[in-house]
């Protein structure tokens, strides 16, 4: 009889455990739901204040002795005339040389090849100019057709543009996105007659430049523009706050 009382009493409070728990965890997951999601913007327009210009020139001989010989002569030309437009030694870096042998292919009539000959070495070299001087180069750019006019065989890439206070502009961005998404949530709270409560979570957008007022794509992995000189930058924060 004893025995039987005690399995009523055991089986009993089990019973109350388990209401009582099923009770917390449905609160707790009605309270988990009673939450605003809300995603702010960050965006600002800002101009490039770093260019980096490339270049390249080459020089071909049937000895390797005058094709370098040619190539010096070159490289001093391009130095003088950066020097002569402003720029300074310490912003003119030239890479190694890279040289290749030359061949001249003869083919049979039926399309095979019958003989390789030799035809020279062939010697390239790259400038590169990096600068806060961005307009200054950037016009550089656009007169580098002077070396070709004066027999160097030159070639010119398009400046890239960098900015150097990213990572300051970007912290601005991120404060800026959370104050936009912490006033979205709050207008939505208020339209909703509910209080705003605790934040919850909150999530870091992808970091974006591109060229302003472009039409170029958001990358999923963020994008970085360097062909404009003038760049829009974005991000995104996303929020999430208790409901009460």
């Amino acid at each position: 009889m004893i025995k039987n009382n005690i399995n009523v009493i055991i089986i009993a409070i089990a019973m109350v455990t388990s209401a009582y728990l099923f009770s917390n965890a449905f609160q707790n997951r009605n309270k988990s739901a009673d939450t605003i999601s809300v995603t702010g913007l960050g965006k600002t327009d800002f101009v490039s204040d770093l260019i980096v210009w490339n270049g390249s020139f080459s020089r071909k001989s049937s000895t390797l002795k005058e094709a370098y010989a040619s190539l010096d002569a070159d490289r001093d030309k391009i130095k003088s005339y950066l020097s002569s437009k402003g720029i300074a030694a310490n912003e003119i870096v030239f890479s190694a040389v890279n040289f290749n042998k030359e061949y001249q292919t003869t083919y049979n009539e039926n399309g095979t090849i019958r003989e390789n000959t030799f035809s020279g070495f062939s010697l390239t070299q790259s400038v590169s100019i990096q600068s806060k001087e961005v307009n200054k180069i950037e016009e550089i750019s656009r007169q580098s057709s002077e070396l070709i006019n004066s027999g160097i065989e030159f070639y010119s890439s398009a400046p890239e543009y960098y900015y150097t206070k990213l990572a300051e502009l970007k912290i601005k961005m991120i404060a800026e996105a959370t104050k936009d998404a912490s006033i979205r949530a709050k207008s939505i709270a208020e339209n909703a007659d509910a209080d705003l409560g605790n934040l919850k979570k909150s999530d870091m957008g992808v970091f974006q430049i591109i060229g302003q007022n472009s039409s170029e794509d958001y990358s999923y992995g963020g994008s970085f523009n360097t062909q404009s000189k003038n760049k829009t930058a974005t991000i995104t924060v996303k929020l999430v706050y208790q409901v009460d």
